[in-house]
């Protein structure tokens, strides 16, 4: 596993010409011509930042494309050249951003992506003490830790399953923390004069720190995190073209790569659980998956990605054997038991700084137990957000009593029939009909 200071699994050195960008040229040729078209005038080092280039290849075009009368130069400064497109320059120009507007930063070649994946795989090494570390703001059992340590370290996909309300989804979106290096994305990647975009600030973290001896057509980023639950339709998982730039969006499992996809509340989505399993059961075997250009072009990219199913359905009514045999990790996350809830509830109280009744963690307990059936993870904080909502809406300070708990309790919970509500239980008169 990197760490700060020692030496990356993939260091690609910047390129210094053409050939080693490893792109074709006319591809390169295009991409100057359209941020001159966007920019209006431009110098070579503006174009080199712009375009993510060496200077030398940045002259190298510049020079072409100056001896073809595409641009002229307009004057220096300092040592660099100001300069704009010609009236054939700019003909030119629009003619390619009609076929396709983009230019940012250069595309890196779909070998070099290759390369770049493979080579920044996750390792990881962990142990009770360092996933109880990652894990401090949740509380665990340690045989649950115990079966998350194992699949963690295998980096295989991952299926999550238990009822509601008991914590899979904060679990699964803590797993990233197990990570503590930091990868190589591109800005785009090259598919036959194609290009794909795949940097995503939304879900990418780009590390402020930068090293001129590393290509810059990479950023160095956090590793990614990709949390998606019943809006996910097939077309994300697919090459989007965008038909009036001409630009594709990579799938999000492509800008997952090197991180950890999460699927949640899975068996729940638009596109049925059978669909995505099919779609999946290869890649997720042989760790390789396939896209198709919009004219039929196919290739294959690396499935270098951890995905963790989240899910409260029974997982043998959502696959078959063959799929669940892909994922070799299933942890079943079941109902907590009184310690573990009085212990979520009292650091809930303590985080939020709620004064509270010296029998307000028995109590809750008892009301969960009478309304629910059950003990859940979640009871305790949602029960304290509804009775700081009751605070706000009468003016007063929050507190944590026996009659603020049985009011939020009564928001909270779908009564039962066999379950009176608390003004039942008083006396006639405070509870007679308003006069309406």
């Amino acid at each position: 596993m990197w760490v700060p200071g020692s030496p990356r699994p993939f260091s690609p050195p910047v390129p210094q010409t053409i050939e080693e960008l490893g792109l074709p040229e006319s591809l390169v040729t295009d991409l100057v011509l359209r941020r001159l078209l966007l920019d209006g005038y431009s110098t070579l080092s503006k174009l080199s930042e712009r375009l993510k280039l060496s200077l030398p290849i940045v002259d190298q075009i510049f020079r072409q494309l100056r001896q073809q009368q595409l641009l002229e130069v307009k004057g220096m400064v300092g040592n660099d050249y100001t300069f704009s497109l010609t009236q054939t320059g700019r003909q030119l120009a629009t003619e390619r951003f009609q076929i396709s507007h983009y230019a940012g930063p250069a595309p890196v070649s779909l070998r070099d992506y290759h390369v770049a994946t493979r080579a920044q795989a996750a390792r990881v090494k962990v142990d009770r003490k360092a996933l109880r570390l990652a894990f401090s703001d949740l509380v665990l059992p340690d045989h649950l830790l115990d079966q998350l340590g194992p699949a963690l370290i295998s980096q295989t996909s991952l299926f999550l399953y238990g009822p509601s309300g008991n914590g899979k989804t904060s679990i699964a979106e803590r797993l990233l923390r197990i990570y503590k290096d930091a990868i190589l994305i591109p800005y785009a990647v090259e598919v036959d004069n194609q290009i794909i975009c795949v940097y995503d600030p939304v879900v990418h973290k780009a590390l402020e720190t930068s090293d001129p001896d590393i290509d810059p057509r990479w950023v160095l980023c956090h590793r990614p995190c990709i949390l998606v639950g019943g809006e996910l339709v097939p077309s994300m998982i697919e090459l989007r073209l965008d038909e009036s730039s001409g630009i594709y969006a990579a799938p999000l499992q492509m800008k997952a790569n090197n991180g950890i996809f999460v699927i949640d509340d899975f068996g729940r989505q638009l596109m049925s659980p059978r669909e995505l399993l099919n779609r999946w059961i290869v890649p997720l075997d042989r760790r390789v998956d396939h896209l198709t250009l919009r004219y039929g072009v196919k290739f294959a990219i690396p499935f270098e990605v951890m995905v963790v199913f989240s899910t409260n359905l029974d997982p043998l009514q959502l696959a078959d054997e063959a799929f669940l045999r892909r994922i070799p990790n299933k942890i079943f996350i079941g109902e907590i038991d009184a310690a573990i809830f009085d212990e979520i509830f009292q650091r809930i109280l303590t985080s939020r700084k709620l004064p509270a009744s010296p029998d307000a963690v028995p109590y809750l307990r008892e009301l969960c137990l009478r309304y629910s059936g059950h003990l859940r993870a979640c009871y305790p904080g949602d029960i304290c957000s509804i009775i700081q909502s009751i605070a706000v809406y009468e003016g007063c300070p929050p507190e944590v009593t026996r009659s603020t708990l049985e009011r939020a309790a009564e928001l909270y919970f779908a009564r039962p029939s066999h379950v009176p509500l608390a003004d039942e239980c008083r006396p006639a008169e405070a509870s007679r009909p308003l006069p309406y």
